[in-house]
Order: structure tokens, then C-alpha cells, then sequence
């Protein structure tokens, strides 16, 4: 569908009459919708005058319609300063307490103390109920590592020596640089006697440049 482009005649009309006439009106007068009656006015920058918003036609309320059934000014609600809901009988022993998990929430809900298993096979262990979810569980590995050693400085990561994500003893968990784990993880393409050597490599470099 091709798009109607105002004409010099159109735009003169909708300027002359706009103010003061009904925009239905004037679209059908014009064979125009009135959204596009609309936008024209607004891009013109032409509004209703007062007489027009006044009248009946504007369908506007006039101000008594409906006064029954408003608020005067400076009414009192009847519940002003009370807290929540409080329509008497049993209503307060059947509010959600503080910290209530209802539905799916209350069942998927884990105690601190509790253990899972994360889909890369880290075993973490649930710390704290306060902090931001994502902060509630910890990596096991680093508990036990930071409980022998104290706090990981940073910058730093602790790894399984074995690869074995399960095997949590102390003398299996290995703290490395992040740097160090980059260049761990680049050489697992090649075959073990080459990464053994690699390794061995980058031993005796960082022993150099200790000295």
C-alpha cells in the first residue's frame, strides 16, 4: 500500500479547522484515519482550543458526573496508619511471615550447610542465606584451600593437580596464577610427553627469573 502524501489543501484545512472541530469529523472530511489526522496536527503543532474542549463534543467529563462516588477533598481513609491488610479474625495468622518461600520457591530451597554438584563437576557448598543468590554458594576446593592456607591473594586460582574435580585432599589442590592456568590449558592439544616437557619448561623459567 502506497503511502498518502498531505497536499498543500489538506494541511490548510486541518490548520483552519483542527482547533474547533472533531478530529473524527475532520478525518471523514478528509478521507483520512484519525491517527493520521492526529500525527498531522501534532507535527503542525495544533491543538484543541477551549471552547472546543468546553463542549460536548470534546466528550469530556464536566466536572459533576460522577461526584457521588469520588472522595472529598480531605478525606481519611478508615485504614490510615495501619500496616498491611487488617480486616480482623484470622487475617494476621495467615500473612506470609518474613523470609516465607511459597510454592516451587519453598521446595527447591537448600539449607546452608548444603552441598551440589555444579554441570562442570565442582562440588560447591551453600554459605550464607543474606548475600545476592549467585554469591550464596561457594567452590568447596577453595573453602578447604583457603581454610589451610588462608585467603587466595588475588589474581590467583586453585586447581586440582590430578584433574580429578572430585579428589578434594589438600595435597591434590595446587595454587597457580590465572596466567599460569592460561598457558596449562593451551598445551592440553598436544601429546603428554610434549606437555610434560612444557611444563618443565616453564619451570625452570619462572626458577630463573626468581633469581
Amino acid at each position: 500500500m502506497s503511502k498518502k502524501y498531505w497536499t498543500s489543501e489538506e494541511i490548510a484545512i486541518v490548520q483552519q479547522e483542527y482547533a474547533r472541530t472533531p478530529t473524527k469529523q475532520l478525518a471523514e472530511k478528509l478521507g483520512r484515519s484519525c491517527t493520521s489526522v492526529y500525527n498531522k496536527a501534532a507535527g503542525l503543532g495544533l491543538k484543541k482550543n477551549d471552547d472546543y474542549l468546553s463542549s460536548p463534543a470534546a466528550c469530556r467529563l464536566n466536572g459533576s458526573q460522577g461526584e457521588s462516588c469520588r472522595f472529598g477533598k480531605g478525606h481519611v481513609p478508615h485504614n490510615k496508619g495501619d500496616k498491611g491488610w487488617q480486616a480482623g479474625g484470622r487475617s494476621q495468622q495467615t500473612q506470609f511471615k518474613p523470609g516465607h518461600r511459597g510454592g516451587r520457591a519453598e521446595q527447591l530451597h537448600r539449607p546452608v550447610g548444603s552441598e551440589r554438584v555444579t554441570e562442570d563437576g565442582y562440588l560447591q557448598r551453600k554459605t550464607n542465606e543474606d548475600m545476592p543468590f549467585h554469591h550464596r554458594w561457594k567452590m568447596v576446593h577453595n573453602l578447604l584451600w583457603e581454610e589451610a592456607h588462608g585467603k587466595r591473594p588475588a589474581g590467583y586460582i586453585v586447581v586440582f593437580k590430578n584433574g580429578n574435580k572430585q579428589d578434594l585432599g589438600l595435597d591434590n589442590l595446587e595454587l597457580i596464577s590465572r596466567a599460569e592456568n592460561m598457558r596449562r590449558n593451551t598445551i592440553h592439544r598436544y601429546p603428554a610427553e610434549l606437555k610434560k616437557t612444557i611444563r618443565l619448561a616453564g619451570k625452570l623459567r619462572r626458577t630463573i627469573n626468581e633469581k
